[in-house]
């Protein structure tokens, strides 16, 4: 099933880097009582990915601020090493973006939004997608129709929707 406007977000973990390492992050800590953006990438590091979805997130963070929006969030299917180097890499993380893993891809599944691309080594990855998510129910999902794309879950295109 996928997941759809009204939808409650189900129960996930995540990973991220921590002071000790990597650490453990519940989804529900994240949204109970919080207005929250999650956008998803197919992976880290990839073209689309790096130079056009996260900049339009970074370049928008304060007008979503200012529409009392608490943390901007970007998932991916892949480990917390990879996605620390990548919050540096793009400056999301001095920017004040969260980057989480969804190492396993439960999340990506679990809410439908994973797809393989075998042509370019990616498996078992997330489409890309946009939403916000007011106390863990999605009020706004934007999803893109290809991964290489990056339009209708810009940062610029969820504002406008909001």
């Amino acid at each position: 099933m996928t997941i759809k406007i009204g939808d409650n977000l189900p129960a996930a973990t995540f990973s991220r880097m921590g002071g000790e390492g990597p650490e453990q992050v519940e989804l529900a800590g994240l949204t109970a009582g919080r207005k929250v953006v999650i956008f998803a990438v197919p992976g880290a590091f990839t073209p689309t990915c790096h130079s056009a979805h996260v900049p339009s997130f970074i370049r928008s963070k304060d007008a979503f601020i200012a529409k009392g929006v608490d943390e901007i969030i970007c998932v991916s299917v892949n480990d917390p090493f990879v996605m620390k180097a990548w919050g540096e890499a793009t400056g999301a993380g001095e920017a004040g973006l969260t980057l989480l893993a969804d190492g396993t891809g439960a999340f990506t599944k679990a809410i439908g939004m994973d797809f393989d691309a075998p042509p370019v080594g990616l498996m078992g990855r997330s489409k890309r997608y946009a939403m916000l998510v007011e106390d863990g129910v999605v009020s706004i999902l934007n999803v893109e129709e290809s991964p290489g794309t990056c339009e209708v879950s810009a940062g610029e295109a969820l504002l406008a929707a909001m």
